[in-house]
């Protein structure tokens, strides 16, 4: 991976990060939590001031560059619709993970996806706390903390683990799947994407569940996950994940690429 701004986007992060969301992690004050859908959907004052430096600084390194961020796209700022005009886009997450952040858990990061011609080029996915990041850049490869990630197992279903929350999950889906990971070797309620999808790229997990299609959640970790040799791929068919907006359906993410099909089967099978 030799694109400078790689690099210029990962100190921007730990820029950012350490100014206002450190600060702030388990020395949240009165009125700096906020409820927007409901009581399980929190945004911070972290989240808002995350956003807001890291939106002028990501436009600037690519003129004509759209920046799709959480907070703006709820607050009605911004159409996340624009993904899908083909232009150059920043999908940014300031605070994924924002339940555990709320909580004082160290499992949440900051996560960035650079989307080129409606498909995610290069990919930023930093923890805070310990100061790793994972990197992608499309046909490059993916590291985490310097390293390469990659070879993952195949295995079965059975001996396979994962993250799955039903939270956010319509029926039938919501029953069949969490009666169908029971049957896998093991799975949790991660509550925050970057971890999920980190842990899957390093083979730590070998599977992820997910159902809420916002497109800041999912495409930071889509590229890293495949350029580490795993697949995202919609249920049932595998139709492959493209980062726009879109209505919520069930989608299944692999460490390993070869393991999509028979895992994706042993979900549906109770549908």
């Amino acid at each position: 991976m030799s694109d400078p701004k790689l690099d210029v986007v990962e100190a921007l992060m730990r820029d950012v990060a350490a100014r206002v969301i450190m600060p702030r992690f388990r020395s949240l004050g009165e009125g700096d939590v906020d409820e927007k859908t409901g009581p399980g959907d929190l945004v911070t004052i972290a989240d808002r001031e995350a956003e807001e430096l890291l939106t002028p600084e990501l436009q600037a390194m690519v003129p004509g560059s759209v920046v799709v961020g959480e907070e703006a796209v709820s607050a009605g700022t911004i159409d996340p619709k624009v993904l899908g005009e083909g232009g150059d886009c920043w999908l940014v997450d300031p605070v994924d993970g924002t339940w555990n952040f709320v909580q004082g858990s160290e499992r949440f990061g900051v996560m960035v996806a650079f989307v080129r011609a409606g498909e995610v080029a290069q990919s930023w996915i930093l923890f805070p706390v310990d100061g790793r990041c994972a990197v992608a850049e499309k046909g490059a490869g993916a590291t985490f903390g310097g390293e390469r990630l990659g070879s993952n197992p195949v295995k079965p279903w059975t001996e396979a683990s994962g993250d799955f929350s039903p939270v956010y999950v319509d029926e039938p889906y919501k029953s069949a799947f969490a009666a169908a990971v029971d049957k896998s070797a093991g799975h949790r309620a991660g509550h925050c994407s970057a971890y999920a999808y980190t842990d899957l790229a390093r083979g730590l997990i070998d599977y992820v569940v997910q159902f809420k299609m916002t497109p800041w959640d999912h495409a930071p970790g889509q590229l890293i996950v495949e350029e580490a040799g795993g697949r995202f791929g919609f249920l049932p068919g595998g139709e492959a994940y493209t980062p726009v907006a879109r209505e919520d359906r069930p989608m299944l993410e692999v460490a390993r690429a070869e393991n999509w099909e028979a895992y994706g089967r042993a979900l549906m099978a109770a549908v």
